[in-house]
């Protein structure tokens, strides 16, 4: 009968397949595969034998090359191990800096050896004359080289910064209260500002002669010199606000002040206003002999005016060019031969013996109501006025941008481009005046203008800055321009509230707030309280001392007198007893 051997069955009791190598495949050889091995034949005898180069790497693997399929590997050992980066390890900083740096001054040496060799086989090959050109030629060449170093180093010397003066000497007695970093400020906000009130409205104004809305570069009218007088009363000396703090509000301020205030992140030249806190009320001045008034000139440029000393283009200088051309121009646009647009109240700065005609404008003083008991009081100022769509006044502030030199303000001619491309130029002078534009604008929303008219004023010659020609002008609504300007008023009366608040913790006293001159920080300084007196205080001081000194003689005259009475009425009365 057939036998029958059943085959062994190997059983994993943890997962499927064999447990052990088999006996007899334990010791045998076998080729390492991977998964990304192209598989062929099952059994190929003539692999080994390949003589066509195209199929040298047919059954080609990772582990070893078909020329010898059954080389033995162990599983653990070092020869399969391949490194997984193949990057190129990179030298050390300081390897790879001295090695450029010697290719460089080998390169740099061997070229200037060759230069050389150049040169000599020239010389040798050269004529007399033909030298002489060649030192010539030498010698130009260093010569220019040197007028070039020394440009560059004036250039460098008169583009660098200078430390900018402050706008009043800080003295020792003064000690910073509050110190306030202006890029915090533009976070403040104040979004709910009640309507103002319109408490009293003085003086007279003109109206605007539409005639120069026509003006161009072609036809260019000259600016005019107009004497008249512009009063410039601080907050303290305005006898309106006199009147008006017996009675309401505890904040008082002129609208300049407060465009100061609003607009000082903006600001890059130093200012200061004196504050004096008077039991609850708070008063914002400037001081007598300061130049709070003058209207700086490319304050916020890349590059402002830094010459300096009797230089036109000087700061000061171009201040002064510049408050100069305002006034003139506001005047010039004006009908002066019609009647004026006068208010209920006469100008109070007017005084009876005044000699000269006054200039045209209105003041409006009017209370807001900024909230936690806190009533500003204000004077606002309108410049000219003009007839609406229905024939209605409108009130309007007349301003003045000035060209004192192309080369310093972006490199645009006014002359050349203001016709055809106007919004290039105001876009310069947005760049280049930024804060004093914000001010105006500010001073505008503040006293309610409908328009505000803008005028370029360019020099006659570069170098000769007292005569001007009118190039054109340009209308403005306040708060349409407040927004291309990027101006919100939200941001200005944040910052205006924020200093208030500051001001009323303070004790009664009085105080300075002052941009610093070379960094973004507003301080508030305590300062004694007979900090800039006017010469016009001390002499009123000296006159009542001469007055009590004068009253005091004469009193000791008389008692002197009365002495000698009685003594002689005592003599006689002593001779009639005798």
């Amino acid at each position: 009968m057939a036998h029958f051997n059943p085959p062994e069955i190997v059983d994993n009791p943890t997962g499927w397949g064999p447990v052990d190598v088999p006996e007899r495949y334990k010791d045998m050889p076998y080729a390492p595969f991977s998964k990304g091995d192209r598989l062929g034949k099952v059994s190929d005898w003539t692999g080994a034998t390949y003589q066509d180069r195209r199929y040298i790497n047919k059954y080609s693997s990772q582990f070893g090359g078909s020329a010898n399929p059954y080389a033995y590997y162990h599983e653990e050992d070092e020869s399969s191990f391949q490194l997984v980066d193949t990057l190129r390890v990179q030298k050390p900083i300081y390897q790879r800096g001295r090695v450029r740096f010697t290719q460089t001054k080998l390169r740099r040496e061997r070229e200037k050896r060759q230069q050389q060799q150049q040169q000599a086989n020239m010389q040798a090959t050269m004529s007399k004359t033909q030298k002489s050109r060649e030192r010539d030629r030498q010698r130009q060449l260093r010569k220019w080289q040197k007028q070039f170093g020394k440009q560059m180093q004036e250039n460098q010397k008169k583009y660098q910064v200078r430390n900018r003066d402050a706008s009043v000497q800080v003295r020792d007695q003064w000690s910073v209260v509050e110190e306030l970093d202006l890029p915090r400020l533009t976070k403040l906000s104040m979004p709910i500002v009640e309507e103002p009130k319109e408490l009293m409205t003085c003086g007279s104004v003109e109206f605007y002669d539409k005639t120069y809305d026509r003006v161009t570069c072609k036809n260019m009218k000259k600016l005019k010199r107009i004497n008249r007088i512009f009063h410039k009363v601080t907050t303290t000396d305005d006898p309106i606000i006199r009147k008006l703090a017996k009675t309401e509000g505890n904040v008082f301020a002129t609208d300049a002040i407060l465009a100061t205030l609003m607009c000082a992140t903006r600001s890059v030249y130093s200012w200061d206003i004196v504050v004096q806190k008077v039991g609850k009320k708070l008063f914002f001045d400037k001081r007598d002999d300061s130049e709070f008034d003058l209207l700086p000139v490319s304050e916020t440029a890349t590059e402002p005016p830094q010459e300096e000393g009797a230089s036109i283009n000087s700061p000061r200088n171009l201040a002064l060019e510049a408050t100069f051309i305002n006034h003139n121009f506001s005047q010039q646009v004006l009908k002066t031969g019609e009647a004026r647009h006068e208010m209920p109240n006469p100008n109070p700065f007017v005084q009876g013996d005044e000699e000269g005609e006054v200039a045209s404008v209105c003041y409006k003083y009017k209370k807001w109501n900024l909230g936690n008991n806190i009533e500003l009081i204000a004077r606002c100022e309108h410049d000219a006025c003009t007839y609406g769509p229905n024939g209605e006044i409108q009130m309007m502030n007349v301003k003045a941008l000035n060209e004192w030199d192309s080369k310093h303000s972006g490199g645009v001619d006014w002359r050349s481009k203001l016709d055809i491309q106007r919004g290039a130029v105001f876009a310069t002078e947005l760049k280049n005046n930024g804060c004093k534009l914000a001010k105006w604008t500010v001073c505008s929303v503040l006293a309610g203008s409908d328009a505000i008219k803008f005028g370029y004023v360019s020099r006659v010659h570069v170098k000769d800055s007292s005569k001007h020609m009118i190039l054109g002008t340009q209308p403005y609504k306040p708060i349409d321009f407040a927004h291309q300007i990027n101006l919100h008023m939200d941001n200005a009366w944040g910052i205006l509230r924020c200093i208030i608040d500051l001001c009323m913790k303070l004790k009664e006293g009085k105080y300075l707030i002052m941009k610093d001159p070379n960094k973004p920080v507003i301080r508030i300084y305590d300062i004694p309280n007979n900090t800039f007196e006017s010469d016009d205080d001390d002499d009123d001081d000296s006159d009542d001392e001469s007055e009590s000194e004068s009253e005091s003689e004469e009193e000791t005259d008389e008692e002197e007198e009365d002495e000698k009475k009685k003594k002689e009425t005592e003599k006689e009365k002593v001779k009639g007893e005798e």
